[in-house]
């Protein structure tokens, strides 16, 4: 294939821009975009010099590719400030066995177009040993080939979508890890909520059958519900821009729900929540980490939003010691308040610096089987271990709306 044939396929992957929440869930839009990286990287793994160059003399060269232009940036220069912060800290503890690490950022714009590029940059040019980033599932998806192909290990700290680290034949990347919880157990962390908690047996669902997002967590919460003896008393569906749900709402308050769950995002769920009051269901209402926006309040309005219920992955509420010092150190250093994506690109920073000392060399395959290895490590969240599929076994936290204002409830581990 001719040099200009390759970039042309490489510059012509899918274009599609998601917000941060997002996290560009669905799999199937992302096939060009990946398909165009493993081509991609099947032509550069060959060609990566020699790796040596990233960790020779003092320093440790590490990527980080994130969305710092573009439509999601804010989330991209967020967890990138977390990142640094971390890497920092380990440099001013003596670094990696008396070697400093660098870090190298790259811009992929917020396209997963783009993603590729500038991880290809940062493996072939700079000679990275190991790359964190980019914020969404999208550009993720896109760059993870390169890295694979060459061996780097890759850590994506707040891509949530399953397939990140394990293929469509199940198979785990053995190369490829995040600092994040997946999408599936936010559904089963609510419907533990739900059962404990709230102690409710007859739940109502409204999600969004446009949403493999929405679609995913109904799935996952009514398997999770029902087998903790809970029944499904009504499943209705919506559309993305939907503006008038109140038909659904009424079959939902015919079904003489216990509770509903309404997984989806901030923009259709205030309008659910605001009508459903104004047609007098009372009820508890549950939902994901995409009710999280200062939007939620403002169109539902404070009062409908009493007794309502959403999984995150932060709070400054959170009075966990390591939250806490988190939080301090953060403020210390750069005057403002963090946010989850700053959270979750220190996590993300301390795993690196931790199976770097483990492993005791650069080498990928080492190193991937270190942080595969990870174990009760203190983190800001509290303490990370990675599962079979490397992704992080860690709590979740379900915040309630009092005044409008998400509010620290409690702390859930499965």
């Amino acid at each position: 294939m001719a040099e200009e044939e390759k970039n042309h396929l490489i510059m012509n992957v899918n274009k599609k821009k998601k917000r941060g929440k997002e996290k560009m869930k669905s799999w199937k839009k992302l096939a060009s975009a990946a398909l165009a990286a493993m081509v991609f990287a099947s032509v550069v793994s060959g060609c990566g010099g020699d790796k040596k160059e990233a960790a020779s003399g003092d320093t440790i060269k590490v990527g980080a590719s994130f969305e710092l232009t573009g439509n999601v940036a804010n989330y991209g220069k967020a967890i990138l400030s977390g990142f640094k912060m971390a890497v920092d800290e380990v440099n001013a503890k003596g670094g990696i066995n008396g070697k400093k690490i660098t870090v190298v950022e790259s811009d992929n714009k917020s396209e997963p177009s783009e993603a590729g590029n500038a991880v290809t940059k940062l493996v072939t040019q700079d000679k990275v040993v190991a790359v964190v980033g980019p914020a969404t599932s999208g550009c993720v998806a896109a760059s993870a080939p390169i890295t694979a192909g060459n061996k780097i290990p890759h850590i994506a700290p707040s891509a949530t979508a399953p397939g990140i680290t394990v293929d469509n034949d199940g198979k785990v990347k053995p190369f490829m890890f995040r600092a994040c919880f997946i999408d599936p157990f936010q559904g089963q962390v609510m419907a533990e909520f739900a059962n404990k908690t709230l102690q409710v047996k007859n739940v109502a669902i409204l999600f969004d059958s446009s949403s493999d997002y929405s679609k995913g967590l109904a799935d996952v919460f009514q398997k999770t519900l029902e087998s903790k003896g809970g029944t499904i008393v009504a499943k209705e569906a919506f559309l993305s821009k939907d503006l008038d749900f109140k038909a659904a709402l009424t079959k939902i308050k015919a079904s003489n729900p216990d509770a509903i769950y309404v997984p989806g995002y901030y923009e259709e769920v205030s309008k659910i929540i605001k009508q459903a009051r104004e047609i007098g269901l009372t009820v508890p209402m549950m939902g994901s980490d995409g009710w999280e926006s200062p939007k939620l309040a403002e169109i539902a309005g404070k009062e409908a939003l009493q007794n309502c219920y959403y999984v995150s992955a932060f709070s400054a509420q959170d009075s966990d010691p390591s939250v806490q010092n988190f939080i301090k150190a953060y403020k210390e250093k750069y005057q403002k308040d963090p946010d989850i994506f700053a959270m979750q690109g220190y996590n993300a920073g301390l795993i690196l610096a931790d199976a770097m000392k483990r492993a005791g060399t650069t080498d990928g395959t080492a190193l991937a089987k270190a942080i595969a290895e990870t174990k009760d490590l203190p983190v800001a969240s509290g303490k990370i271990t990675f599962d079979k599929n490397h992704n992080p076994i860690m709590g979740a936290l379900i915040l309630s709306l009092e005044n409008g204002v998400p509010t620290f409830k409690e702390k859930i581990t499965l």
